[in-house]
């Protein structure tokens, strides 16, 4: 299975509560397990900006370029504006691009980086500067690879920048499944939400998930599937007030894909979000989405 990273993913924050040095760890752990080899590390292109326009503004994309931010633009993106960051979520997007070329071709691919759903066509919002897997899903329709894409989001968080992109777009069907009583506020609905108490735990989630995957695979049959694979629904997440486990979180991502290979739809992983207390948890929990996609491809 071939895996999009590039070294310049880490958004050089510091000792933030996002860990961008998490991308790195992934990779080398994925390479030290033996869960890929070098060869099957692809390095992404950075989205070109026509791309990038096919989902955000362009006065938008120009202060991103040019380091025009407002001090509110730059207080609710919640991460310091670098020019690192800027090359950082270009990478992202054509990352993103690439895997789902990838998820074409060979079955389901994964993206190291990405899953920023909490960007919106004209701003940027808790760490998401742009909403690199809708960007890749627009450049597939652009190109003619697909005409309809699902979004099945299971970061801890709603995905209300992806909502609000697709709303009024019946090619794009988006499932957002995460802990109600957490951010962001207000939640712009998707196409299906399923909100959840607090404190929910593996059975109750994956019971959720699946009425919800089945729901929807009735209702819409995508050609491709971004697969957003949060690892902060963890118990020890400190952004998540979800209570799942590490194996209740390798039956999540086994849930998905054995959906999308039931039905023969090609599945793109973005890791999202992952704020675990031990940064080794956030680790291995994504290490385990990559290490069971792989028994999906071709």
């Amino acid at each position: 299975m071939k895996v999009v990273y590039s070294d310049q993913y880490d958004l050089n924050l510091g000792n933030h509560v996002f860990p961008s040095i998490k991308y790195r760890l992934i990779k080398e752990k994925l390479l030290r397990d033996g869960i890929v080899s070098a060869q099957d590390i692809v390095a992404p292109p950075a989205a070109s900006v026509d791309d990038i326009a096919l989902v955000h503004d362009r006065e938008y994309i120009g202060k991103l370029q040019s380091g025009k931010l407002s001090y509110m633009e730059i207080l609710r993106l919640e991460i310091p504006y670098s020019p690192e960051l800027v090359r950082a979520v270009w990478l992202a997007a054509g990352g993103s691009i690439l895997a789902a070329q990838l998820a074409l071709a060979n079955g389901v691919s994964a993206n190291i980086g990405g899953g920023f759903h909490h960007a919106y066509a004209d701003h940027g919002e808790g760490f998401c500067a742009l909403n690199d897997f809708a960007i890749a899903i627009r450049r597939l329709q652009k190109d003619k690879a697909i005409a309809r894409a699902m979004t099945v989001d299971c970061d801890v968080h709603h995905g209300n920048g992806t909502a609000a992109i697709f709303a009024k777009d019946p090619s794009v069907f988006t499932l957002s499944i995460h802990q109600e009583n957490n951010y962001p506020f207000p939640k712009p609905p998707s196409t299906l939400d399923i909100n959840l108490r607090d404190g929910a735990e593996d059975d109750e989630y994956l019971e959720e998930l699946e009425k919800g995957l089945d729901l929807a695979l009735r209702q819409f049959k995508p050609e491709l599937i971004f697969y957003v694979a949060g690892a902060d629904p963890y118990r020890e997440d400190q952004l998540g007030g979800l209570r799942l486990t590490l194996e209740g979180l390798e039956r999540r991502d086994r849930l998905v894909l054995e959906k999308a290979e039931a039905r023969k739809t090609p599945v793109a992983i973005v890791l999202a979000g992952g704020y675990a207390r031990r940064v080794e948890d956030t680790v291995q929990i994504q290490a385990n989405t990559i290490r069971l996609a792989k028994e999906f491809a071709r």
